[in-house]
């Protein structure tokens, strides 16, 4: 059968769990086991006496890892491999590489890969905005007027030109940042000059997006480099060019397309599906197309069709960071991070999952043909087998969302009423903390917040990010790191899954402050906000950059001076790594909770967790429990204040 773009769908079979593991004692226990979240428990519940296969499944048959991969020291550079180094007598790869060079390389080809992920992200935003400027899109328009001129100013273009020639030209100027010959990233003058003269001065100037990546390839390509202190360095730089270049670029353009978030209440967890209505989730996180689909799904003639086979309406929810996207800007209510993409097709109510790329099971179209749903892919970076092809581009994109819309209606008939299950208590949530947002909600600048800080009101800041991982208790990590912090009156932002995890907990809502301590709990109270802020999808930790940006320069310190600290205690992906990366490279030191593939290099262990802080003031830490965790960021955001005498 042929989809949509004239490809062929590849069949896939609903993959079973053994009846012997879905009996209700294992069950029972199991779920206990592999999420916090009350509205995942119930749907893992219903996936697991279904008998069908999850992520966690798949994790128990892959038990026990190999130690030589989650230690570094296994490698597939190159045909004389692979390799693998066990001590003994193997000690040194075919070609000579030791422990410390196999798992150098290793890091900073993931680090590369990070980068590359967002960094691409932005360079497809900055696209649109290329094309919706020179009139070859006419799905998009400018929502964000002032910031657009707020950047052109930044690059140095005339806003006194017209709008749509000034769009164009900033487009030109970044997408002139992904190669070389500028030499160096605008927005990265966002930072404190002393923070700009410490990368100057150790050579971690990024010089261009790309470049840098592209130069990490090079260097990991067997035969090379081969000093291991040298991998660091450049994954630092080649960090630094994604967070203060691709993903602050991704930020910023999505605010201009698609306007610059406010502070807003929607709801969250798998309780937001509707039974009555037709349900589309989107899942990724690119809102190039997810911002085309909310459109289509309001046009009259769509909804009466929706209702013309039954229902009474289109019901969209969110996922991971598209979700994000859209929960900051549009209220649409998200369904669940990184670990509930299973269950949401689980729960029997799910007409159509639509997804770009990144963070995207290969496993949904398996999951979906134990039930009704349709997965569509809309990325030709990101085709799955068994996936229905829709491919978007930005002159075609609000065709193709009215598209998938239909085809929702079209299977709505197909759903089989005995088999959904729809948790019945969604969450409330505040989000839309853009620094704009924050800005505004203080009377227009971030003094009121330093104000508090160096009254020891609230004693620092933390930023809670990253992914969900299953060797973790689904949520756990995020939910209860948040909840110690916030006691310590540490004020928390979040972005990505870990902000859903903590909103699904209750934790952004304005009487989540009879948690926190005595000065956080005023200050949040006065203002009518809870103690732990949404700020957006995984590309937007650029805001919080911007956020400790704007508090050092008004404060007149580096970024590494302020009493903040960052932490990614569920993280599992490359991106990961590299967001933790430019934290620390940009003076915020970070808390891991799960260890990066280099314990089999005591060398390269230690110049992470200690040395590095002899380069740019910061360090990483690695601590899977939440309470230590919290002991770690408390002690650290504290001798932060007595080196400033607060």
């Amino acid at each position: 059968m042929a989809n949509d773009g004239g490809m062929e769908i590849i069949a896939v079979e609903c993959i079973r769990r053994p009846a012997k593991e879905s009996t209700p004692e294992i069950v029972e226990k199991k779920i206990e086991e592999r999420t916090l979240d009350a509205s995942s428990k119930l749907v893992l519940q219903k996936a697991m006496l279904d008998g069908v296969e999850t992520v966690w499944d798949r994790l128990e048959k892959q038990l026990p890892q190999c130690k030589f991969c989650s230690t570094g020291v296994s490698c597939q550079r190159c045909s004389m491999g692979p390799c693998r180094l066990m001590g003994g007598d193997r000690t040194r790869g075919v070609c000579g590489a030791d422990a410390d060079l196999m798992v150098a390389r290793n890091l900073l080809e993931h680090l590369a890969t990070g980068a590359a992920a967002h960094s691409d992200h932005g360079r497809d935003v900055v696209e649109t905005l290329l094309k919706t400027a020179r009139g070859e899109s006419s799905n998009y328009s400018i929502v964000d007027k002032a910031k657009l001129m707020s950047l052109a100013k930044e690059y140095g273009i005339d806003t006194a030109l017209p709008e749509m020639k000034v769009a164009e030209l900033l487009s030109l100027a970044m997408l002139d940042e992904f190669g070389t010959l500028k030499g160096s990233l605008q927005m990265a003058k966002r930072a404190p000059k002393g923070t700009m003269d410490i990368w100057v001065q150790k050579g971690l100037l990024p010089r261009g997006i790309d470049r840098e990546i592209v130069e990490a390839m090079h260097r990991v390509h067997m035969g090379v480099g081969a000093y291991y202190p040298d991998f660091l360095t450049h994954g630092v730089r080649a960090s630094l060019g994604d967070g203060w270049g691709g993903s602050m670029m991704a930020t910023e353009i999505s605010d201009v397309l698609f306007g610059t978030p406010d502070i807003k209440t929607s709801k969250v967890n798998l309780g937001v599906l509707k039974a009555d209505h037709i349900n589309i989730s989107l899942h990724g996180h690119n809102p190039i197309l997810s911002e085309m689909i909310v459109k289509a799904a309001a046009l009259p003639e769509l909804v009466s069709k929706a209702k013309a086979a039954g229902a009474k309406g289109i019901n969209l929810v969110g996922l991971c960071c598209t979700g994000n996207e859209l929960l900051m800007r549009k209220g649409v209510p998200q369904a669940g991070n990184h670990l509930d993409q299973e269950l949401v097709i689980t729960t029997g109510a799910l007409e159509v999952m639509v997804v770009d790329y990144q963070c995207i099971f290969p496993s949904l179209p398996n999951t979906a043909a134990c039930y009704h749903t349709k997965v569509v892919t809309t990325s030709p970076k990101a085709r799955i087998s068994g996936g229905h092809h829709y491919e978007i581009t930005p002159e075609n994109s609000f065709d193709q969302a009215k598209k998938i819309v239909q085809l929702a209606i079209d299977n709505y008939p197909n759903r089989d009423q005995n088999r959904v299950l729809i948790p019945d208590k969604p969450v409330e949530a505040m989000v839309g903390f853009s620094v704009e947002a924050v800005k505004k909600a203080l009377g227009g600048s971030l003094k009121p917040l330093l104000d508090a800080v160096l009254a020891g009101k609230i004693r620092g800041c933390a930023g809670i990010v990253g992914c969900n991982n299953p060797k973790v208790k689904h949520d756990s990590g995020h939910v209860g790191l948040a909840r110690e912090l916030i006691k310590r009156d540490v004020l928390v932002v979040e972005t990505g899954c870990a902000s859903i995890a903590c909103a699904k907990a209750g934790l952004m809502q304005p009487k989540a402050i009879e948690g926190a301590g005595k000065g956080l709990k005023e200050v949040c109270g006065s203002l009518g906000i809870p103690p732990v802020l949404h700020m957006g999808s995984c590309v937007d930790n650029a805001r919080i950059l911007n956020l400790v940006a704007d508090l050092a320069n008004l404060a007149g310190v580096r970024m590494d001076q302020l009493p903040v600290v960052g932490a990614a205690p569920e993280w599992y992906s490359s991106k990961a790594e590299t967001i933790a990366t430019y934290f620390v490279g940009s003076g915020i030191s970070v808390v891991l909770g799960v260890m990066p593939r280099i314990e089999g290099s005591p060398n390269v262990v230690k110049l992470l967790t200690q040395d590095l802080e002899g380069v740019v003031n910061a360090r990483f830490w690695v601590e899977p429990d939440p309470r230590k965790a919290a002991a770690i960021m408390w002690d650290h955001i504290e001798s932060k204040r007595r080196a400033l005498s607060i």
